[in-house]
């Protein structure tokens, strides 16, 4: 498969399975904002990484344990509105690069002007 293919069925997975997220009702997803920041699927098509990252009150790590105990909910959800010619294991990932963006920002506002002009 071309690298062009696996980039798009990168994107619609990643697109499915943020639209599967809605429907769950677990507490630790629903609780908070919890987003796919990243997919990475593998070429022969039988793995795929999804980076979650929780915001507003969830916690990350108990959002990815949710969301690895509803692994078959994804499959399947997947499975109903793309065709691929096989189904990847989907492991969960925490992303926290958006926690580590926010403590450099709070570390460059803390900064005197002088010192970020250089």
């Amino acid at each position: 498969m071309s690298n062009h293919n696996i980039s798009r069925l990168t994107e619609d997975v990643k697109r499915e399975i943020s639209v599967a997220m809605t429907q769950l009702k677990d507490k630790h997803v629903s609780q908070g904002i919890v987003t796919v920041t990243r997919v990475e699927l593998t070429n022969d098509l039988s793995y795929c990484k999804v980076y979650v990252s929780a915001m507003g009150g969830a916690k990350t790590a108990e959002a990815v344990k949710t969301l690895q105990k509803a692994e078959g909910f994804f499959k399947r959800q997947i499975n109903a509105r793309i065709k691929m010619r096989k189904m990847p294991e989907i492991t969960f990932i925490a992303d926290d690069s958006l926690d580590y963006y926010e403590k450099i920002n709070n570390i460059i506002a803390g900064l005197p002007e002088s010192d970020k002009e250089s």
